[in-house]
């Protein structure tokens, strides 16, 4: 079996030429990203070493306590990129998604490493953290979109869900739609990637395994378990945060809490 080719430093910064045509495609056509494109790949070194490093130390301490701990890391970094897309400032929802995310992100990571793949023990870092942060990513974004989308709803029907409530309805027939649609919005990135794996892209976690000369066969049969992980996961988190962020839209007695100005 051949050696994984490794890349050298001069050959790694070779691909930041891929940067520099986004950067003239955002100034040739004033998009406005120039400032972001470059903060995401300053952060994408920084953080991916910084990942690096840190998992060859918990790779070889081999500790539950290291490897969870890494683990809420993530958790709650995501989270706090959740709350940097979603400029929402009325309606406080870090807290139950921060939980919502956690929970269902350690329930899907223990499933799929300790019983689905039956790593012994189940918090093993090689299976663990990988598979955690597939879940954490995939669903991080999904939740971004819903939610955006759930606020950006309810606030263009505002008159529209004020008069059912006055109807008679309560708050989740009122709105129902603007559910979801949100929840929807959130699903339909994973499960375009699941009509798409294999014909279309070959996905990370297979393409790394083939890589690193794993069997082809084998590596398909890993990457067919993360494809229905992240839309299971994506789905329960996405319909519990929305479920519990839209009961925050309103009061007591039902009435909308959302205003039309009250986004920041």
């Amino acid at each position: 079996m051949n050696p994984v080719v490794e890349i050298s430093t001069w050959q790694l910064l070779l691909g930041l030429i891929f940067i520099i045509l986004a950067q003239g495609a955002s100034f040739a056509y004033h998009l406005g990203l120039n400032r972001d494109i470059t903060v995401g790949t300053i952060r994408t070194f920084a953080q991916l070493f910084l990942m690096g490093y840190a998992l060859t130390l918990i790779f070889q301490l081999n500790s539950v306590w290291f490897t969870l701990g890494i683990f809420i890391i993530m958790a709650v970094s995501a989270s706090f990129i959740v709350r940097g897309r979603v400029k929402e400032k009325q309606i406080s929802y870090m807290v139950p998604t921060f939980l919502t995310m956690f929970i269902s992100y350690f329930v899907t990571a223990i499933f799929v490493s300790g019983l689905i793949v039956g790593v012994d023990p189940w918090w093993e870092p090689r299976y663990f953290l990988p598979i955690g942060g597939m879940v954490i990513g995939n669903s991080m974004s999904a939740l971004a979109i819903a939610l955006e989308r759930l606020f950006k709803e309810i606030r263009q029907q505002k008159d529209l869900i004020e008069t059912q409530l006055c109807l008679g309805a309560n708050y989740r027939e009122a709105s129902s739609e603007m559910f979801k649609n949100a929840v929807t919005a959130g699903m339909i990135p994973s499960i375009n990637a699941m009509m798409g794996v294999g014909l279309v892209f070959i996905p990370g976690m297979m393409s790394g395994q083939i890589l690193a000369g794993a069997d082809p066969l084998q590596a398909i049969r890993y990457q067919i378990v993360i494809m229905l992980m992240l839309v299971g996961s994506t789905a329960t988190t996405s319909i519990i945060t929305m479920l519990i962020v839209r009961k925050r839209c309103f009061g007591r007695g039902e009435e909308l809490l959302l205003s039309t100005s009250g986004r920041e």
